[in-house]
């Protein structure tokens, strides 16, 4: 990959493994860190109470960027998860994201009027697993299409994307043009390239970068968690929604009472509170201060340790997209 031909790198940075791996990985092949950006999608909306995600993950994202020295921009749907769950005969959101010269606020206006009320479903169909497309995909591409510091420039949008993970994944491109991508065109040419650095990449390789750079990473891995997702994530197995019902119950009963009140579970299948019943809890004894660090809405640490250990959550239950 030639990064010197692209004007602007924005790497899709959600505090897991993958896209630390996508970073470093960058940073390795020389890649320019004044042309680079990390933008984190907010999943449960910058200004809203956490409902779906780590309560530390936003700030965990803060501290990485600033210790790798990369500026970071956080974008989101006005009141994330939850009100576009709760959405009822009313237009979707509009979305808000950082600039570097302040926060723009698009849509909401226009577009049909809706109702949802309803979790979205494990399924490969981003129609029916709405919080990937909502919350993720539509923000990111929103938020390129509406800054006009990308037109009439190349960008390369980085994305964590691995073919180990599922059977989905693996059909991905490791480049191909990006869903915002409008080069050529007649009143804005806008050139996007959507690159997968890491998508040949086993998870062995991933943590052998993250070693290298002696990166600490999310709590949650810490704790148990062989992926970063939200706390409560639609994915999640029944060991860890029985795990996540001991570190934070309030949050996993919230969720049980809009499945009742929906008559609609997550899964499908099992209710939250049968998953939580079902599964085997991961092993605490040791991680107080790990699960106390998930817990925080700031994270308080050095994000390069000298002393780095594997995660106990590495090569893990990796419950995730299909």
């Amino acid at each position: 990959m030639d990064y010197d031909q692209y004007d602007h790198i924005i790497i899709a940075f959600s505090g897991g493994k993958d896209s630390t791996a996508c970073v470093l990985a960058l940073l390795e092949a020389g890649a320019d860190k004044r042309k680079m950006e990390l933008w984190h999608h907010d999943i449960d909306g910058h200004e809203s109470e956490r409902f779906m995600d780590w309560a530390v993950t936003r700030d965990y994202c803060r501290a990485f960027a600033e210790a790798i020295d990369i500026r970071l921009y956080y974008s989101w749907k006005v009141g994330g998860f939850s009100r576009e769950m709760l959405r009822d005969g009313v237009k979707t959101a509009p979305i808000k994201f950082e600039t570097p010269n302040g926060i723009e606020q698009v849509g909401g206006i226009r577009g049909k009027l809706g109702t949802r009320r309803m979790f979205p479903q494990v399924s490969a169909d981003l129609s029916v697993r709405w919080c990937s497309a909502y919350l993720k995909v539509d923000v990111c591409s929103i938020a390129i299409r509406n800054q006009e510091r990308f037109n009439g420039k190349k960008t390369l949008l980085v994305s964590g994307e691995r073919a180990e993970e599922s059977p989905g994944r693996a059909k991905y491109a490791v480049l191909e043009p990006d869903r915002s991508d409008n080069r050529g065109g007649a009143r804005v040419d806008r050139y996007v390239d959507r690159y997968r650095p890491v998508h040949k990449w086993l998870e062995k390789e991933v943590w052998d970068i993250i070693e290298r750079h002696k990166v600490r990473v999310h709590p949650a891995y810490y704790i148990g968690w062989g992926r970063v997702s939200c706390a409560a994530c639609i994915f999640g197995s029944v060991h860890q929604w029985a795990t996540l019902d001991l570190i934070d119950h309030a949050q996993v009963d919230r969720i049980a009472k809009y499945e009742k009140e929906f008559d609609h579970t997550i899964n499908r299948k099992k209710t939250v509170t049968e998953m939580v019943a079902e599964g085997r809890a991961y092993d605490l004894n040791g991680k107080i201060e790990h699960i106390k660090d998930s817990m925080k809405s700031e994270y308080q640490h050095e994000i390069f340790i000298e002393n780095w250990e594997l995660p106990e959550g590495a090569f893990g239950e990796s419950c995730g997209p299909v």
